[in-house]
């Protein structure tokens, strides 16, 4: 292990190596933690794969890479360069430790069942580059020892897990790709482009929050003004989005222009809006199309379902009511009914549904009928309830 600590000025303060067998217990981990950290994360956020850039400064990256590796942190000068070089290139106002680790690790070979064999099918020899903040601890109170009281304790240099890092050459299957090395960063946002390319001579990648936001902004430009109808459409956007990853399952799969036409389909927009999100979708990303799951936002998605569902609990609201106002008025009794029925009766007609069978009923006192013409006639006759069908 190799080590360079740097403060706010870009001035070296100091270089140091190290053998890990040579370290307390204490450290040992410390350290171990630190290199852990820079492998960490998620292929596609806190994970890049790079690939190097073509062109003569990116090749003296690479051999210089190369170089390094092979010198197993034994050369001050190639150390210096590289520290250099970093320097250089990040971008950070602060104090930062530089640490690079050297190791070898025997590729197990395995059989078609997975097992693990004895035999190394392969040494993999790799370096590992973690930049970390060196910033001084917070302010506070303290068991002062020596004078026996609580008192201010002293403020001192703490070394923080790596911002950025390193793993080079990259590691695919099962052996050593020397074209590529695979970054970290820590929050998955800022890559520090000129980084990656003046200090590595790699080619930069979006991250998957930098799609997310890229694809965000794609929409919203659509939309121009109407900047509420772009927030409608994206959390719409999300649901499709979401349904099209759960059921194909293609979250690690590039989205294609096709795909994006299709999560637009139902997204209520102007057609203009459509065509100029698919059109910037694929002059934005080209071929370096990202992965569906970058793209994801699954608070925006289960926004957009409970809007999906609000919005269909709405149109059968309305649908329902649509069909009352049909059914009362078929159910309102027609003029010529009316005219059969005398005037002081007719607000007591009414229609009713006995026995699965629609009947029109008119009350009569006792001894009352009812003649064709609709006069009441009082005839000696007993109290019925008789119902007669109305078509």
């Amino acid at each position: 292990m190799a080590g360079c600590y740097v403060n706010g000025e870009k001035e070296i303060l100091l270089e140091f190596t190290e053998s890990f067998t040579d370290l307390s217990e204490d450290e040992f981990f410390k350290y171990l933690e630190i290199a852990k950290k820079a492998l960490s994360g998620t292929l596609g956020s806190n994970l890049l794969d790079l690939e190097f850039d073509r062109g003569q400064e990116a090749d003296e990256r690479q051999r210089f890479l190369l170089t390094l590796k092979s010198s197993k942190l034994k050369n001050p000068d190639l150390l210096r360069r590289f520290y250099e070089q970093v320097i250089a290139q990040y971008d950070n106002p602060g104090n930062y430790l530089i640490l690079v680790f050297h190791d070898i690790y025997d590729v197990i070979t395995r059989a078609k069942d997975r097992a693990k064999l004895d035999e190394s099918e392969e040494v993999y020899e790799y370096i590992i580059c973690a930049i970390c903040p060196v910033e001084l601890s917070k302010p506070g109170l303290g068991y002062r020892e020596e004078e026996n009281r609580i008192g201010l304790r002293e403020r001192d240099w703490v070394v923080g897990l790596p911002e950025i890092g390193f793993l080079y050459p990259s590691f695919r299957n099962r052996g050593s790709d020397v074209n590529a090395l695979l970054y970290y960063i820590k929050n998955g946002k800022e890559i520090h482009p000129t980084f990656v390319e003046q200090a590595l001579g790699c080619q930069t990648k979006r991250t998957a929050y930098e799609e997310k936001q890229t694809f965000q902004e794609i929409v919203q430009d659509a939309f121009g003004a109407q900047s509420d109808q772009a927030d409608a459409a994206f959390v719409a956007l999300q649901r499709n989005l979401n349904g099209l990853i759960e059921v194909e399952e293609r979250g690690e799969s590039p989205l294609t222009t096709s795909e994006v036409s299709g999560l637009l389909e139902d997204v209520e927009m102007p057609q203009e809006v459509r065509e100029q999100i698919e059109r910037d979708y694929q002059q934005t990303f080209g071929d370096a199309l990202p992965a569906a799951g970058h793209l994801l936002d699954r608070k925006l998605a289960e926004e957009g379902m409970r809007r999906a569902q609000t919005m269909e609990l709405q149109s059968q609201i309305v649908s329902l009511q649509q069909q009352l106002q049909q059914t009362q008025a078929e159910g309102a009794l027609p003029d010529r009914i009316l005219q059969l029925v005398p005037s002081e009766r007719r607000g007591q007609v009414r229609t009713q549904i006995l026995d699965g069978q629609r009947y029109l009923l008119i009350p009569l006192a006792d001894g009352e009928t009812m003649a064709a013409d609709g006069a009441a006639q009082a005839e000696q006759a007993p109290a019925s309830d008789d119902r007669v069908p109305w078509d």
